[in-house]
């Protein structure tokens, strides 16, 4: 039987990219090793030309620095291809030199004689010149700039993760946008990192340029001198225009490379390049212009003065600054554009559709925070309440409704209000264009600006100018702005009233979303044995006791098996926390295999028994004093768990949690309460305080 001949299987194909970085850099190092024709030269000298070109017009181009985030080992190549250059050429100099000027190629010729007109001497000075403006000005400048940049860019993280991490809990951004801009905020501490240390390259260059072209000037000398019999002055010619040749045509590239260090270093963060910031911002006052060609018109007319220089800029400028008023009062007395006339209004019957219905979510702004809801004017509000909802939606396991938003003239022009079924549950104020630095409680100095409250969370903050931002981040403020602060008080408005905004509708929605997975178990459960609104109230107790809903199979199958003999909302509460145990302990201790919890002394659980149960299954009542007493300890145990850095638990017996958990709710809100129904097999339990014995 013929065989079916056999395909070899085709190897993935290397891709040239990349091998482009280690090919560069070992024939740079062979540069140093194997002796190149001055042909080979010329090309390599002018390809570093090339590429110090582009690194500075690139570092023109950009808009922030970290889009040319790859410049330090840019930096670092570039100089260590100008050293080997200066080795390779370096050994034809000594070596042909005595032939004439251009033995080590006609690049290098070329800078020697035509730059500096063949005066060696003119040459040497702007050599020394050139290294003293590149290793002293510009790039001990750049390297000044990027060392701060460093160091305030670190001081200014924990600031900045803050920042995210408030903006992700508010639903603002999701875990993508977080953990991407995360990596931003590293990558600009590690870039300037390198920057500084990157300009110690270009430093280290211009000395070994200076001490090379002193080798090169003695050495050769010597050389045509001693072995080759040529006069001091014939040696002295060829070797140092040689020299100066060589040391030009290295350093220039290097002066280059250095001016593109600065620009990149230097530059704010903005959405214009620098071409577009210079234009707009050097020439967009025509006053400074005009006074500017008025002083030079000035100076033209004192006698001993070169008049032509003089009145010519003079004029120029003149000419310039009119041309930008002239552009300027165009665009100011330029029409509006036309608006189209309202339709003729008509005379319609008073109908049910003027009966305003109650908004089940509002948020109401004063007029000067319209620009955060109007998408005209780039507002971004909207988009983050969008965000807002997905990640409730994600957290708690049902759809809010949607946020009703609308303009206010009767609140103050930088207030907002957020009404929740068309009463107010929020208020607070906004400044658009500024900025709020939230003092978190560890900040390392104070800001100028005006004092606030953050009005989520009450925390003390103050309202900052945007050029305040990178500072107040140093000092360790969270800082946000307008958008955000109303979006985070949103969010914690929705959050902290979720079990009303889960209304008879959102249920049907959801279950009718659970159904198309499981048909049959909500065919089964509602209306045959549960209500909608049974099954409704026992989701709002669990959303009253910050359980998530996510888990609605667990939940619906935890109903269906107890809903045939018990109707009974408390029951099937306490059911379904004890079916949803397991994710309960998760959420509150994590993957902990020991809980450390509190518990209540066992005389005054049965105190609490006796009074809080009775016989129809109804509290009959906590004796005042009792009660005073039971809250004084169960707020001390809390505060002395969050200060061992512990969560605040209480486990109870079964039939005391629901009631505890009710009573304790408005004293202590971070407080959870347990039951031991609900902790899983194989967790060990620890108590670290114990209520009615002064909360120790």
């Amino acid at each position: 039987m013929a065989q079916a001949p056999a395909t070899a299987t085709p190897m993935p194909a290397l891709h040239w990219q990349r091998l482009a970085a280690p090919v560069l850099v070992i024939m740079i190092l062979a540069m140093m090793i194997l002796p190149l024709p001055p042909f080979l030269l010329d090309v390599l000298f002018t390809f570093n030309i090339a590429v110090s070109m582009i690194v500075l017009l690139i570092s023109l181009y950009t808009l922030k620095p970290l889009e040319f985030s790859v410049f330090p080992t840019v930096l670092l190549m570039t100089t260590l291809l100008r050293l080997s250059l200066n080795v390779a050429s370096t050994r034809i100099v000594l070596l042909e030199g005595h032939t004439g000027p251009d033995a080590a190629g006609k690049v290098i010729e070329a800078f020697g004689h035509f730059l500096v007109g063949g005066n060696y001497a003119v040459g040497l000075i702007v050599f020394i010149i050139l290294v003293v403006i590149n290793f002293v000005v510009i790039t001990k400048g750049a390297g000044r700039i990027a060392e701060v940049s460093a160091r305030f860019t670190l001081d200014a993280m924990p600031g900045k993760q803050m920042a995210i991490d408030a903006d992700l809990n508010a639903g603002l951004i999701g875990e993508d946008e977080a953990r991407k801009r995360r990596s931003e905020v590293a990558q600009e501490a590690d870039f300037y990192g390198s920057m500084d240390g990157a300009s110690k390259f270009v430093r280290g260059d211009a000395v070994a340029g200076i001490i090379i072209m002193l080798m090169n000037i003695i050495g050769g000398l010597i050389i045509g001198v001693v072995q080759h019999d040529l006069s001091f002055a014939t040696a002295a010619n060829n070797y140092t225009l040689l020299t100066i040749g060589d040391g030009l045509v290295a350093q220039i590239p290097a002066l280059i490379i250095s001016t593109a260090a600065g620009i990149v270093v230097s530059r704010v963060s903005s959405e214009q390049d620098l071409n577009q910031q210079l234009m707009g911002q050097l020439f967009g006052k025509p006053q400074a212009v005009y006074l500017a060609a008025g002083i030079l018109s000035l100076l033209g007319l004192i006698p001993g003065m070169p008049h032509l220089a003089f009145l010519l800029m003079g004029s120029t400028l003149g000419a310039v600054g009119y041309t930008l008023a002239q552009r300027q009062r165009a665009a100011a007395l330029a029409p509006p554009p036309e608006e189209a006339p309202p339709p003729p209004e008509e005379h319609v019957e008073v109908g049910w559709q003027d009966v305003a219905a109650v908004d089940r979510l509002g948020l109401e702004v004063g007029y000067r925070l319209v620009p955060l809801v109007d998408r005209a004017q780039d507002g971004d509000l909207l988009r983050r309440i969008r965000g807002i909802r997905k990640k409730i939606a994600q957290d708690l396991g049902f759809l809010v409704p949607p946020v009703h938003i609308r303009d206010n003239l009767q609140l103050r022009p930088n207030a907002y209000r957020i009404t929740l079924k068309g009463v107010v549950a929020g208020e607070g104020e906004a400044q658009v264009g500024k900025f709020l630095a939230i003092n978190p409680g560890r900040v390392m100095g104070t800001i100028q600006g005006q004092p606030a409250t953050d009005p989520a969370y009450g925390l003390p903050a103050v309202w900052i100018d945007a050029g305040l931002r990178d500072q107040a981040q140093t000092y360790g403020y969270t800082v946000v702005d307008a958008g955000t602060v109303v979006a985070t008080h949103m969010s914690k408005i929705i959050n902290d009233h979720a079990p009303e905004l889960l209304g008879r509708e959102e249920t049907h929605q959801l279950l009718e979303h659970v159904g198309k997975q499981h048909p049959k178990l909500v065919e089964d459960l509602t209306p045959k044995l549960l209500s909608l609104a049974t099954v409704q109230k026992v989701m709002q107790n669990l959303l009253e006791e910050r359980i998530h809903l996510r888990d609605m199979r667990t939940i619906l199958e935890t109903l269906a098996e107890h809903g045939a003999r018990n109707q009974d909302v408390d029951e099937l509460t306490a059911a379904t926390r004890a079916a949803l145990g397991r994710a309960i302990i998760f959420e509150i201790f994590g993957g902990a295999q020991e809980l450390q919890v509190m518990a209540l002394e066992p005389g005054l659980e049965h105190i609490l028994s006796q009074a809080l149960i009775s016989r129809n299954g109804e509290g009959a009542g906590i004796e005042p004093g009792l009660a005073d007493r039971l809250v004084r300890d169960t707020l001390t145990a809390v505060e002395r768990q969050h200060a061992a850095g512990l969560p605040a638990v209480l486990l109870v017996n079964p039939p005391l949690r629901p009631i505890l958990s009710r009573f304790l709710r408005r004293s202590a809100p971070d407080l959870r309460v347990i039951s031991h129904a609900e902790v899983p097999e194989g967790k060990s339990i620890r108590v670290t305080a114990v209520l009615g014995n002064g909360g120790t």
